[in-house]
């Protein structure tokens, strides 16, 4: 299987293009640019068993303010995958291939420490890191990394002198067997509104998991701070929470509570998917939102992964952000409830691959840049 420069597999699969059913007013908090809609937001109407189809972005988003660009940090990162904060808002960022993880504050950056055990290869290394929802008290952090046999979860003290400055403790690895390849290893962590930890994982190139529920490649698992499955997990004493993913790349959620994932497609359909326990998302059988039955519709749909390749989330007051890595862009989609309006890119190829985003404690949106070597922090500040 060839994978092109998103981390898609190029396999041509045909699906019908959802249409743009509805249009929100989209209130950005923070950033420049010039805005564009070719995503499509698959929301069929109350009576249809499918989305429509038809042109997509033919209408302008009401209300809308621009994004603007408050501080540009070329602090020398190489390959940054993903970026969390700690309470006194210290950034703290996963380097991909260094397994470095660095420390981001007033505008300078750190070596922290580097996470022993990570094998860097393809899309594999150090990826996700999550703070512990009790940091203050336990100063654990989490990184999820690919090791030599497999993708796995371990978390690590996070201490600091008297003088501010952080090392990391000794790794304890809390959960592993995440099949892993060169590609589709998926790698994100968070922490939910529930106290738990949420890991997207890939379909490491073997396509009989996403669909079995005993393995745990293609999935978004639950799991206990301590790594374990998490209570009221929808298959019993098993960490899937849902199934049938390709390569999850981003979790977040909204303020009602609903968990939202990005997902690569293969050369075509990239997603936004609100996640359901027990939820069959469709991969290998269908991508984006064809309306089968017994399978879950993605709520967004990027037809041309050229436009996409979604990778970290973050939403804020109603609007979902996702950086695009070989789309090279900001996608901000307006949510409502259960639904999705139109996705508005912004900066398209001014900043290059765009991999994480997310909010600091401030409030403000950070960016990081991908594989402009070295890359850089964006941060998003407030336009009026």
């Amino acid at each position: 299987m060839r994978a092109d420069a998103g981390g898609h597999s190029v396999e041509r699969r045909t699906r019908p293009v959802p249409a743009a059913a509805l249009v929100l007013v989209l209130a950005l908090a923070g950033c420049t640019g010039s805005p564009s809609s070719p995503g499509t937001a698959a929301t069929p109407e109350p009576s249809a068993t499918s989305p429509q189809s038809g042109p997509v972005g033919s209408q302008e988003t009401p209300g809308r303010f621009t994004p603007v660009v408050a501080e540009k940090l070329d602090v020398g990162l190489q390959l940054p995958w993903s970026v969390v904060f700690l309470p006194d808002g210290t950034a703290v960022v996963s380097e991909r291939d260094s397994a470095l993880v660095k420390g981001i504050r007033e505008g300078k950056a750190t070596t922290i420490g580097e996470v022993p055990g990570v094998e860097p290869g393809g899309e594999g290394g150090l990826l996700g890191l999550a703070v512990s929802p009790t940091f203050q008290d336990d100063r654990w952090l989490y990184a999820y990394f690919t090791s030599a046999g497999d993708n796995r979860i371990a978390r690590m003290k996070l201490e600091g002198d008297a003088g501010g400055t952080l090392s990391l403790g000794q790794p304890e690895v809390i959960f592993s067997g995440i099949p892993k390849a060169s590609t589709h290893n998926g790698g994100r962590i968070r922490f939910g509104p529930d106290g738990l930890l949420y890991v997207g994982t890939g379909d490491s190139q073997r396509r009989e998991q996403p669909q079995d529920t005993q393995a745990l490649g293609g999935k978004i698992l639950r799991l206990s701070p301590d790594g374990n499955p998490a209570p009221g997990n929808p298959f019993g004493d098993n960490p899937v929470f849902s199934y049938g993913h390709r390569n999850v790349q981003g979790l977040a959620w909204d303020g009602e509570g609903r968990l939202w994932a990005s997902e690569f497609g293969p050369d075509v359909d990239d997603e936004l998917n609100l996640i359901s326990p027990g939820g069959n998302y469709g991969w290998p059988t269908v991508t984006g939102a064809p309306g089968r039955s017994g399978l879950i519709d993605a709520k967004v749909v990027w037809p041309s992964t050229s436009d996409a390749s979604p990778s970290g989330l973050e939403i804020i007051e109603g609007v979902a952000y996702t950086g695009a890595l070989r789309g090279q862009r900001l996608w901000a989609v307006p949510l409502n409830g259960g639904n999705a309006g139109t996705p508005v890119a912004y900066f398209t190829g001014e900043y290059g691959r765009l991999r994480d985003v997310a909010r600091a404690p401030d409030g403000r949106l950070w960016v990081l840049s991908n594989n402009r070597n070295p890359d850089f922090a964006l941060i998003l500040g407030e336009a009026s």
